[in-house]
């Protein structure tokens, strides 16, 4: 008899537990060495909290009620709980403060939509440094770890989370439409931007720059393709980005992409994904959330990446398998 188990959710045996131990603990020691110190949070966290940080990200979870009638939620992510946690705990340290942390994270999924339910995250939280530098300082950490953990031709897509929200608030698109049209865009459905923006009734520039925003991608010359004012601090921003990485060898691994918005909604600015070859999924990503550790009580600027470590393990064995089949006889 096969007893199963939840959609989204699977069992892991021991050769592959210790290979995801060993990638984790390799993660660790790079994170480790740049001044990253691991934490570790709830699983649950009350309901009301995590709303606090960003509506959808509380509200699309797994609730329970506790002992008292209180309303607990497994979370979604680290990166409420790690906010909440800087406002409680560090009340009075002084900024830069970098955060680690090696945890599963829960989101409802539909069944038959081949998504995790239940997925080990890998990630970090650098509070208190600003953008461009603190963004760069993101990019090239998990890069560098990621390299060491044997995706040697990965890549990380770099967008920012203002640019769209911008430009719809600036061509005057009513509020009840602009979060179905950021949904559209976080799953790429770019078709249905397309209609959504038609629907709109907008001028003939303005929907132009609507539809055509999303499908640059590319090198740097794609910034220079973006010459509307509302966003030119955005575009800056991520030029000054590239700049600071090409700084440090590794401005061949970014790929711009300006329709890139993550499904979370705490992001301000800076935006990450990451990519290998291997395989055709991303791996994790982040961005930056200015924001939201004002929210909980300590105003401060803020950036943070997750990896999701079952998708680094896949593409970790492909880039393994793909070695070997070139390795000459």
């Amino acid at each position: 008899m096969i007893h199963p188990i939840p959609p989204g959710t699977r069992d892991v045996l021991p050769d592959e537990m210790r290979e995801l131990r060993a990638l984790s603990d390799g993660l660790r020691s790079e994170f480790e060495r740049a001044g990253y110190g691991e934490v570790w949070t709830p699983t649950m966290e009350y309901e009301d909290v995590l709303r606090r940080g960003d509506e959808r990200a509380a509200g699309a979870g797994y609730r329970l009620f506790d002992e008292h009638g209180q309303v607990l939620a497994l979370r979604s992510d680290s990166t409420i709980p790690i906010a909440r946690l800087v406002a409680s705990r560090y009340q009075d340290a002084e900024p830069p403060l970098r955060f680690c942390y090696f945890a599963h994270a829960y989101r409802e999924v539909h069944r038959g939509s081949a998504q995790a339910r239940e997925f080990l995250q890998g990630g970090i939280e650098l509070i208190g440094p600003s953008a461009p530098e603190g963004d760069a300082e993101m990019v090239a950490l998990v890069s560098s770890a990621l390299e060491e953990a044997g995706l040697r031709r990965h890549r990380i897509g770099l967008g920012d989370a203002s640019l769209y929200r911008t430009l719809l608030a600036d061509y005057g698109v009513p509020e009840d439409e602009r979060m179905p049209l950021l949904e559209r865009l976080s799953r790429r459905d770019l078709v249905g931007v397309g209609v959504s923006v038609e629907r709109l009734g907008l001028p003939a520039p303005a929907r132009e720059v609507l539809t055509t925003l999303p499908t640059l991608r590319g090198g740097p010359e794609v910034l220079e393709r973006v010459s509307d004012a509302h966003v030119a601090g955005a575009i800056e921003n991520l030029r000054a980005c590239h700049e600071l990485l090409a700084d440090r060898g590794i401005g061949d691994r970014v790929i711009f992409d300006l329709g890139l918005v993550r499904e979370l909604g705490y992001y301000t600015g800076a935006v990450f994904e990451v990519y290998d070859p291997a395989v055709g999924f991303a791996l994790g990503g982040g961005g930056r959330y200015d924001d939201l550790l004002g929210r909980f009580g300590r105003p401060l600027p803020a950036c943070g990446m997750a990896l999701d470590l079952h998708r680094v393990h896949l593409a970790q064995a492909a880039e393994e398998r793909l070695a070997r089949e070139e390795a000459p006889a």
